[in-house]
């Protein structure tokens, strides 16, 4: 087309760094605020550390601008990942650096060896990547979660066909109180 001049992306996807962390937690708290710890998705990430080979950042001109982890969760009896926070800079959203972060970590996890990704979001959105509507009521959040909203994506052939049961946390790293939050 004529005139249509397409930006050119100038911003880096690397590895988040011990440096990074209280970036994403500002960038976290401005995009979702205090209602997140709330929900089950943070509670299931409560005590237990991001796996760090795939939590990436999006740095431009060397500021920072966008951050994704993914977080092991245990679905009945197989260990899976739990992608988010996924948070970019709110001026600077639509520019493709979610999908860059995502597709980013989504390769890593593969690599890795990983089976499969869950989460919680907005289909059309997480769609652009692979993810996909898990059947209601297959997989149970600690808490309250749409279940419309519960999406998947198989990293090796068939893994998310069978995957079903609640969702608990994998390992514990800090100890945390979570008396009532049905995540023991």
């Amino acid at each position: 087309m004529a005139g249509a001049v397409k930006e050119a992306v100038r911003w880096e996807i690397r590895h988040e760094r011990p440096g990074d962390a209280p970036l994403v937690d500002a960038l976290n708290a401005a995009s979702f605020g205090p209602g997140r710890y709330a929900k089950s998705a943070y509670r299931l990430r409560e005590g237990v550390h991001a796996v760090a080979e795939l939590s990436f950042v999006a740095v431009e001109a060397g500021a920072f601008r966008g951050s994704v982890r993914f977080w092991p969760v245990i679905v009945g009896a197989e260990k899976v990942l739990l992608l988010g926070p996924l948070a970019v800079q709110s001026d600077l959203r639509g520019r493709g650096i979610g999908i860059a972060l995502m597709n980013k970590g989504i390769e890593a996890a593969k690599a890795a060896g990983y089976g499969a990704i869950i989460l919680v979001g907005d289909e059309p959105y997480y769609a652009r990547v692979g993810f996909a509507k898990l059947p209601p009521g297959r997989i149970a959040f600690p808490g309250p979660v749409d279940r419309a909203r519960v999406l998947g994506l198989s990293l090796k052939p068939d893994a998310l066909a069978n995957l079903s049961g609640n969702i608990r946390r994998a390992e514990i790293d800090d100890p945390v109180c979570a008396d009532g939050a049905g995540l023991g």
